[in-house]
């Protein structure tokens, strides 16, 4: 077994997969009070280290691409309210790698959450993409 593939395990960290393991990257498209962000994430042996980013004054979204080394790749979206005590899980979906089809929408198709306070909608979808340079 190449040290490659068990080095980040045994380092436990979150560190970017292998370039053997990095053609792919996870775009999503995140809107919120009529501003669209696109974040990207790369493939991570462990998704611990993935930081979420903040959508306003209340969201947090957290895009996951995880290849662990030996183990089955996951696509996983999280979406937490940053609540005073902390973050609070509002959406979670979790999507098997590879997708099966991907429409206008990627794979997960327009998704929207909304907040349970405030009354406000962050939409977002998500795609697999060739990494590349940022547009």
């Amino acid at each position: 077994m190449s040290w490659f593939r068990i080095l980040p395990f045994l380092l436990g960290a979150a560190m970017p997969a292998p370039a053997w393991a990095a053609g792919e990257q996870l775009v999503c498209a995140v809107t919120y009070g009529g501003q669209t962000q696109t974040l990207r994430a790369a493939p991570v042996a462990s998704p611990y280290g993935v930081q979420a980013t903040a959508i306003g004054s209340y969201f947090l979204f957290r895009p996951v691409f995880e290849r662990p080394p030996g183990g089955a790749a996951t696509l996983k979206i999280y979406i937490y309210a940053d609540a005073e005590g902390g973050p609070v899980p509002l959406h979670v979906a979790e999507f098997a790698y590879p997708v099966k089809a991907q429409g206008r929408h990627g794979f997960t198709g327009l998704q929207r959450v909304y907040e349970p306070m405030r009354d406000g909608e962050l939409e977002y979808w998500c795609a697999l993409r060739r990494a590349g340079p940022a547009r």
